[in-house]
């Protein structure tokens, strides 16, 4: 979640003021890194360690963020953690700007690559397209929005699997019927794997000819401020104009989409850019690194 808005919900639910919501977005904020995540939460003098606060007012800050809900302790380690009020705020905050946002991205994969592109949705064992920027082709892959399709046989299906491993895979589509639309449409759970597999190593997934005769499309998934897939971007088109090109404008749906996550709040490093909206660094993660502040 992006500072100034943590800053808003924490002075109007909390009731502190602004001069003390630094020490707050703190640790909001290393209560929401890799450390705490790893280990089920941190405690209060490891907080109070790793954004260099004494240990008194870590506690009672903790106390009144734990009194709205904003983190819980466990009652057996001790150990605080991100609580339900943060999340559920959070949630409702990322699907609100995930439609604000996108448009503007679909806008410019389609000035960049000169094709249509979509923001898709898991729904069940579809994809639901819903949003839709046209190219200004006579001849494009038009009407989307609204529209489900197969997961098993599109860029964006393939995109929203990522994070499936074979388990969760086979459990989603245990009931799909695989049909066979094109010659080199996936024929079975395993194909299916396979060529997520190879799309997950390269950032993007790239379809020919498998949902439709002469289609082609490219994919990359979107996450939201905790991580989770939530969406994806793709961009499609006929092959004889787009397929010459796919494996850059897979590249291309790639950045947009790692540009829309960090805009929902994600980072690969979880605590960047999250706790100081002034530009300063003020969380450090440790002794031996507290010369490396997040700026």
């Amino acid at each position: 979640m992006r500072a100034d808005i943590t800053y808003v919900i924490l002075a109007r639910v909390v009731g502190v003021k602004e001069t003390n919501l630094r020490r707050e977005l703190a640790i909001l904020t290393v209560l929401g890194g890799e450390e705490a995540v790893e280990d089920g939460g941190l405690g209060v003098v490891r907080i109070a360690d790793l954004i260099g606060r004494e240990k008194s007012q870590v506690s009672r800050t903790l106390k009144i963020l734990a009194e709205s809900g904003f983190v819980d302790r466990d009652a057996t380690t001790l150990q605080y953690r991100l609580g339900w009020r943060f999340f559920a705020l959070a949630s409702r905050a990322g699907e609100q700007r995930l439609l604000k946002v996108a448009p503007a991205l679909l806008e410019r994969l389609v000035e960049n690559i000169g094709e249509t592109a979509h923001l898709s949705v898991l729904q069940g064992v579809e994809v639901l397209t819903v949003l839709s920027k046209s190219s200004p082709h006579a001849v494009k892959a038009d009407g989307w929005a609204g529209r489900t399709v197969p997961i098993y046989c599109t860029s964006s299906g393939r995109a929203l699997l990522f994070d499936h491993d074979q388990e969760a895979l086979h459990s989603l589509v245990s009931g799909v019927e695989f049909r066979e639309l094109r010659p080199g449409t996936v024929r079975n759970v395993e194909e299916l794997q396979e060529s997520i597999g190879l799309a997950r190593e390269q950032g993007y997934a790239l379809v020919v000819e498998e949902f439709e005769f002469g289609l082609v499309g490219a994919a990359a998934p979107v996450r939201d401020f905790k991580g989770q897939l939530v969406a994806a971007l793709n961009v499609s088109a006929p092959k004889f104009r787009l397929g010459g090109r796919l494996e850059g404008a897979g590249r291309e749906v790639k950045k947009a989409a790692d540009e829309l996550s960090a805009l929902l709040g994600w980072s690969s490093d979880p605590l960047r850019g999250v706790g100081d909206p002034s530009g300063e660094g003020m969380i450090r993660r440790g002794r031996k690194r507290d010369k490396e502040e997040i700026r």
